[in-house]
């Protein structure tokens, strides 16, 4: 056997790869298979030779230290800076894109039946885009509340008054939300602890108000704890040195506007007749002498609305101004009218009472630095049926601009709270037809201020808000057409085959009606469903229709208006209302001009 040679190989034709050559070898591999004989060899000639020449590691450190890529980089850095610098330009300045008139959109030839909501979706459209916030400090503020005024209600009143395309004025505010209504210990409120709520801030129990929820029903001794009364938004105001008022169709001291300045555990302790006498020997006080002898109610500017029967003694009614039967009247001998009349002259005071429409008209607000208005021994007639001449009744517009002359006298700036108290009572006696005409006469007193304000150049600097306290059980059925009158029938039964009316109730006065004969539900094509009497059929009877419980809406126009956006608390309001006048906690506040640098617009 030929023995093999251990001498080491001198040939130039071979040699032994290097780390470097041996990984370069393996690399290009990858990228081009080769014998396994040629990589032992290392045989590598001609064309593998330049090859290899060209991808050498120096050959590559010397490109990338090259001018050319050099001056790449740069360009591609500087492109690359220049397109961002471009993109935060553009979408800093993307408010600029808010002008719709600047802004194309692709327009479309379609069938009329789809034309009217694409014109009509480009225009709300516009209206959305180019919405400005008004961060102003307000300088006043006017508050409604339709009492009773549910989501159903205005949609059914919307419908009535202007048919399904229609708005009413508050829907055309720029800001809404929603409200929930519960109080501190029930799911569906009372008109008490939900306006507590909401002039006060803090939710309290059922039927009562102006105390917290530490103050069961009807506990005199608690509610006398002066740590238990809850402070509002017109003592706060009256602080800070603003004029204040309210005016309602209900009586002044019904459970809406007694909220704003009373502190009791009862609703129905209006006058002393609606009083325990065990009550009374506590030294708890009713809610009439608190308006006009307690400090809050005695700074109050303006008073408008009805209650006579509560503030003065044994009053006598007429069909034009009957008594609230289903009410207290007071019995012992007081005439609080009179004593408000004799505080003011003691002080020195410009002021007035008015009892009817023609010393309402004659009154020069201007001159006039406290009014007294009481115009009914209860509530007010309902709008259709008031007496419209001199010796009636004001409608709630008229009562709102002349409060209005009254409060605008003061350089300090004024708190309005306005009730439509009327939609809630037509609501209890089961008239659909009754509560949506009120809802129509709170429209109107709407757009009445608003022109007001529009006129004295005070529109910009006051925070006009349209809400409601709770809802009612009013429920929209069925499928009517179109067009449909809202207080019509909606369609017949597909069980008892009885017609139904487009407007229902869950609980209702005399609601659940059945024919004697059939002893199935009476057909209500047998009366006449929009008569201003006509009481809507219901599920449930009961002795009235009772509340709702779901959400209400709130509408705000003017300064700061932006604060209402969402779903709130009902007793947000109060904080939202305060801080936009810079009243009770918010005062001259730090904390408050912070807040508002720092809100986004």
């Amino acid at each position: 056997m030929e023995k093999r040679s251990e001498a080491p190989i001198k040939s130039t034709k071979f040699r032994k790869l290097s780390d470097v050559d041996m990984m370069e070898v393996q690399l290009n591999s990858l990228e081009e298979p080769r014998s396994k004989d040629g990589v032992e060899t290392g045989s590598f000639q001609g064309a593998d030779e330049s090859a290899h020449s060209a991808n050498s590691p120096s050959q590559q450190t010397k490109w990338f230290r090259s001018r050319l890529f050099i001056i790449s980089v740069v360009f591609s850095a500087l492109l690359m800076t220049a397109m961002c610098i471009g993109f935060v330009v553009h979408y800093g300045m993307a408010g600029d894109v808010g002008d719709m008139d600047e802004v194309t959109y692709w327009p479309v030839n379609l069938p009329r039946e789809q034309q009217e909501w694409y014109d009509q979706g480009i225009g709300e459209l516009k209206k959305a885009v180019t919405r400005e916030f008004n961060r102003r400090r307000a300088k006043n503020v006017i508050l409604f509340v339709g009492d009773g005024m549910g989501p159903n209600t205005v949609t059914a009143a919307r419908i009535y008054g202007f048919k399904e395309e229609g708005l009413l004025s508050w829907e055309r505010f720029p800001d809404m939300g929603l409200l929930k209504t519960y109080c501190a210990d029930k799911q569906v409120p009372d008109s008490f602890s939900t306006a507590t709520a909401l002039f006060g801030g803090v939710k309290v129990n059922y039927e009562t108000g102006g105390v917290d929820a530490n103050v069961p029903l009807g506990n005199c001794a608690a509610s006398l704890q002066e740590d238990h009364h809850v402070q509002t938004i017109l003592k706060w105001a009256q602080v800070d040195g603003m004029r204040t008022g309210f005016v309602t169709t209900t009586r002044v001291t019904h459970a809406t506007p007694a909220a704003l300045y009373a502190h009791v555990p009862d609703r129905r302790w209006e006058c002393e007749t609606g009083m325990k006498a065990e009550d009374r020997d506590q030294g708890c006080m009713d809610i009439a002498r608190q308006l006009i002898e307690q400090p809050t109610g005695q700074k109050i500017n303006v008073i408008m609305g009805g209650g006579r029967q509560m503030l003065v003694s044994n009053v006598t009614d007429s069909p034009a101004d009957p008594l609230d039967t289903w009410a207290s009247k007071s019995a012992d001998g007081r005439d609080l009218i009179q004593d408000w009349r004799r505080k003011k002259e003691d002080e020195g005071v410009s002021h007035a009472v008015v009892q009817n429409n023609r010393e309402l008209w004659n009154l020069n607000g201007q001159d006039t630095d406290y009014l007294l208005g009481i115009f009914a021994n209860g509530h007010l007639m309902y709008d259709h049926e008031r007496d419209r001449s001199e010796s009636g009744m004001p409608s709630l517009s008229n009562m709102t601009l002349k409060a209005l002359e009254v409060l605008g006298n003061s350089d300090k700036g004024f708190l309005l709270v306005v009730e439509a108290g009327l939609i809630d009572q037509a609501h209890h006696r089961g008239h659909a037809r009754k509560a949506l005409h009120e809802v129509l006469q709170l429209n109107a007193a709407v757009e009445s201020t608003l022109s007001f304000l529009k006129s004295t150049d005070r529109l910009d600097e006051t925070l006009v808000i349209v809400t409601a306290d709770h809802s009612h059980s009013l429920t929209i059925n069925g499928h009517p057409e179109r067009g449909s009158s809202i207080l019509g029938f909606a369609g017949k039964s597909k069980t008892e085959q009885t017609p139904y009316t487009t407007l229902t109730y869950g609980t209702s006065y005399q609601g659940f009606q059945v024919d004697p004969v059939t002893q199935k539900r009476r057909d209500p094509t047998e009366d006449n469903t929009s008569d201003w009497q006509y009481t809507q059929q219901a599920a449930i009877n009961t002795d009235e229709n009772l509340h709702g419980g779901s959400d209400v809406t709130i509408h705000a126009h003017g300064a700061m208006s932006y604060l209402f956006h969402g779903v709130h608390e009902q007793s947000y309001v109060a904080h939202a209302i305060s801080y936009a006048l810079r009243i009770g906690r918010f005062r001259d506040s730090s904390i408050a001009e912070t807040l508002a640098g720092l809100t986004p617009i």
